[in-house]
Formats: structure tokens, sequence, C-alpha cells
């Protein structure tokens, strides 16, 4: 096996169990060592620190394994993740009313750079690391025996592909290829999701219990939900008796799929409004024409891809929640939520207490929100923390 040594004084994170060893902490590279080799990794005396997967064309130079010398990831020791992520989320999977979730989450189940999600008998793909690239076929095989599923889709078409020197692709890799439309079914609401063309992998199944938890609060109130896209939030607070629902999104397709799925579910469709607009001007022409509403959700894209872009992404988030502040009635409710990793809950709280201020109101906090357990966060990788929202209640 092929040996990186370390810096000294640079094993400290990778000692502490941390998954990622950045390219300024490797001392010598053995020159045959080629991208997405399997590699131990020693400290300046020689030491076994940890196995791990190899990238020179990335930041993240080495995406670590196992920290222990006698388990080499080996065929069988791949199988065996796969097989541990999916038994830890059987619970999920044998319910009647929940068939989507998120199978294997990358480094927070000790698999870095593959995400698995299950859209009923579908499963879909991303591949983020030039190592996992090389075990694809494991994958895919040890999948298929342990779910069976009718296909297998790949959407490695993330931007995280290029800083691994590895090609955007899509297509199948297993059984048949997704027809246009495969209906799934969350919190006993059923959705289309478009597998090949719609966002991330198809659907963003991290927000399923706090669609559940904001649904609470909507009986009887008139409701704004903010980039909405196939409609999540917008179906649940219907079904849990909200007045109204006005849902906007900037997306023609995110629109189509809403309107699909108001139908698919029997929902009275004069209840809500979809609107399809940039939802920052939108707030803007709402404002201007009076409008008012109980419950605001702003569900935002990542704003913050990295710690050097949050303060600009601190800026874009004050000024969003803001113009939702404005919106609300006396006494109103305001669910708003941050994807960003970069932003931890602590600076998010700040940045909505900045836009209060700016609003000319005060909020409390009376709930908070993260992602669910098919999203797990590992004790030594807080950068797996992604998603925070928080519920306010707004005077």
């Amino acid at each position: 096996m092929h040996i990186i040594k370390l810096k000294k004084g640079k094993d400290k994170a990778a000692r502490q169990l941390h998954p990622w060893v950045f390219s300024g902490a490797i001392a010598d590279v053995e020159k045959n060592l080629h991208d997405g080799d399997t590699v131990q990794v020693i400290d300046q005396s020689g030491e076994f620190i940890a196995y791990g997967l190899f990238n020179s064309q990335s930041r993240v130079a080495i995406r670590l394994l196992t920290w222990d010398s006698k388990q080499l990831p080996d065929e069988s020791w791949w199988r065996n993740r796969i097989q541990q992520s999916i038994a830890a989320r059987k619970h999920l999977l044998n319910t009647r009313d929940t068939d989507t979730l998120r199978l294997i989450f990358a480094e927070a189940d000790f698999l870095p750079g593959l995400i698995v999600d299950k859209y009923g008998d579908f499963l879909v793909i991303q591949v983020h690391a030039a190592g996992m690239e090389r075990i694809k076929p494991i994958i895919v095989d040890e999948l298929t025996r342990l779910l069976a599923p009718r296909g297998i889709y790949e959407r490695s078409d993330a931007n995280a592909r290029m800083h691994e020197g590895l090609p955007l692709t899509n297509g199948v890799l297993g059984g048949i290829h997704p027809p246009e439309w495969v209906e799934v079914s969350e919190n006993g609401i059923r959705y289309r999701v478009n597998i090949v063309e719609g966002q991330k992998s198809g659907f963003y199944c991290d927000q399923r219990v706090n669609r559940l938890l904001t649904s609470e609060y909507a009986a009887g109130k008139r409701v704004l939900d903010c980039f909405c896209y196939s409609g999540g939030f917008s179906l649940n607070v219907l079904a849990h008796g909200a007045k109204e629902v006005v849902s906007v999104d900037s997306s023609a397709l995110a629109i189509e799929t809403l309107n699909a799925n108001m139908i698919l579910n029997g929902l009275n469709g004069s209840k809500q409004q979809a609107i399809q607009a940039d939802v920052n001007k939108q707030l803007r022409a709402f404002a201007a024409s009076g409008e008012r509403f109980d419950l605001i959700i702003l569900d935002p894209p990542k704003y913050a891809p990295s710690r050097s872009s949050l303060d600009k992404a601190a800026r874009a988030y004050k000024d969003l929640n803001r113009r939702g502040l404005l919106l609300l009635e006396p006494g109103g409710l305001l669910a708003t939520f941050s994807c960003s990793a970069a932003m931890d809950m602590a600076t998010f709280k700040q940045v909505l207490a900045w836009a209060a201020l700016d609003a000319g109101k005060e909020i409390q906090f009376i709930r908070q929100f993260t992602q669910p357990e098919d999203h797990p966060i590992r004790a030594s990788f807080p950068e797996g923390e992604y998603l925070k929202g928080l519920l306010c209640r707004v005077n």
C-alpha cells in the first residue's frame, strides 16, 4: 500500500478522527501514487494514523476511512460500510407514510464523497470523490443486493466533482431508467419527483421533519411559502388546515410540479396560489401592495458555500428575513432556514436579530430546526451539520 507522511504538527485533526487531510498537511507523496488510490497515512515518526483515499487535484487531498490498522479498506470493508448505513435506517425504511429518505450521507456515514437517496423503488447516487468513483461498481452491486431497486440513477453533476478533477456525469447504473415522474410519499403526502432533471437528486428529503413541525402552527393561517420548490411546506400546511397558501419559486418546473402535487393529494386548489417569480422581487411587490401573512416560510438555497463567502451570505440572509418580517401580521410566525454549513446556529440567530432590528420588530425564538436522523451529524465532522432553522414569533 502507498504511504503518505504528514508534516510535523499537522496530524492533530486526523488523530481526532476528522476525515479530511488538506494538501498543506502532507510532507511526502510517492511518485507512482495516482488519484483515487487507497493510502496509509503516517506521522513523522512513522506511526500509523489511518487509511484514506488520495486525490492530488483536491484541496482535501486525503479522505480518511478508518483509523484501525487491521481494517484494510478492501471490497468486504466497503460492502460492510454500506450495509451498516442502510441498517441504521431500517426503522425509517419500514414505514407506510414515507418511502423517500437518504440512505448514505457521505462523511457522516464513513463513506466520504458518496450520497445515496431513495425515491420509492428507485435509488439516486452522487459520487463526489475520486476514490469513490473507482469503487462505484461495488456500490451499485451492494445496493442492488440489499434493496433490489427498480433502477439506480447517477446524478453526479454537482460542481464538487470539478474540484476533484472528475467530469460531470448522469445516467443509469442499474435496472431501468426512471420515468419522467416517480411518485413518493413523505409524512403521508404524495409527491411527483423528477429524478433526472429535478434540483439536487430530485427532492429535498432533509426537510421532512421540519415540514411536519412547521405545519403544526398553520391551522387557520394565511401562509407564504418562499422558495417552495415542489411544495413540501405548502402541501404540509394545507393538509394541516391552513386557510390560504401563497407559494413562490423562480423555477417554472418547480411551480409545475407543485401544481401537479396539489392535484395528486386532492387538496383544495382555491386555497393555494403559485407564483413563478424571483423571491426577493416578489417580497418587495407584496410590501408595496400591502399584503400580510400569519406564517411565512423562508427556505432559500445555499448562500454561503464556504467560510470565505459567509459575510456576503449573512447580508443576503439578513435582507431576505427583514423583508419577510415586514410582511407579517402582529404575533405572526417566521419559519426561516439556512442550508449553509459555514453558518452556524449562533451566527444565524445573530443575523435574525439584525434583521428584526432593521425591520423595527421584536422577535422570540420559539423552536429550533435541524436535519433529520437520516442526515446524521458525526461528532468528529461538524462540517456535516449544514441545515438549521428557527421558528420566530414576531411582535
